[in-house]
């Protein structure tokens, strides 16, 4: 079986770490590279670098924040996209009070210290029965990536549109995955995706919050590879 192109869009202060799991799991059936979501900061900007970067056809998985980005390629690019995954994501903008937080958060990370922000948001991220370990990587990770990235992104996602009105062109396989327990993008959210995009599969993965790809790869992994085979 040869090899898709696949990319993979990263979340919110988050680096390939986050898809270390599926890209040891897949590389049998996927040629897979990790888009550069930290150097812009619009979604629109994001896109744009990943569709120069990226072959002219390829599937597309996005997590969290790299699902705006990948609603964004699809809905700029749709011809050169073969199949869509979006992960623990949310197709609509950002209302006040979500701005509003994002905003707080990027205030008190300046003031109060980076690190104090992210162990405080780990209770949103990880499942509490996951091993702590895994709390810590996200913050490795996220440490690693920075304040300024985590400013830029901040501000991306704040500015970014509503993409749920141009889900229903999306006329390719669409996985919609989400942890069971995420307490940031709910399953809520991933059902009405589900919903918008024609033939969609929605699945649910148990005992896991927010950081999927990280929490559960073996679950993960079988979606995605499910998803590939379509």
């Amino acid at each position: 079986m040869s090899r898709q192109p696949l990319v993979l869009v990263p979340g919110l202060t988050c680096d390939a770490e986050v898809f270390r799991a599926q890209t040891a799991a897949l590389a049998d059936v996927a040629d897979m590279t990790v888009a550069d979501t930290l150097s812009d900061d619009s979604i629109a900007a994001m896109a744009e670098r990943l569709l120069d970067d990226a072959p002219d056809r390829f599937a597309l998985a996005g997590f969290s924040m790299g699902g705006y980005v990948a609603m964004e390629v699809i809905a700029r690019a749709p011809h050169r996209v073969t199949r869509i995954a979006l992960l623990d994501t949310n197709a609509n903008a950002d209302d006040a009070g979500h701005a509003a937080v994002r905003r707080a958060a990027v205030k008190t990370a300046q003031e109060r210290g980076f690190e104090k922000v992210l162990r405080g948001s780990l209770g949103l991220l990880v499942h509490p029965g996951a091993d702590p370990a895994i709390g810590d990587a996200v913050v490795a990770m996220a440490l690693r990536v920075g304040i300024d990235a985590f400013e830029r992104q901040q501000r991306a996602i704040v500015g970014r549109p509503d993409a749920l009105p141009g889900l229903s062109a999306i006329a390719v396989p669409a996985l919609v995955l989400v942890g069971a327990q995420d307490r940031t993008t709910p399953p809520r959210y991933a059902e009405t995706i589900a919903e918008a995009v024609p033939g969609a599969v929605l699945r649910r993965i148990e005992d896991c919050g927010h950081m999927a790809p990280m929490e559960q790869p073996d679950a993960v992994n079988a979606a995605l590879r499910e998803w590939l085979a379509r």
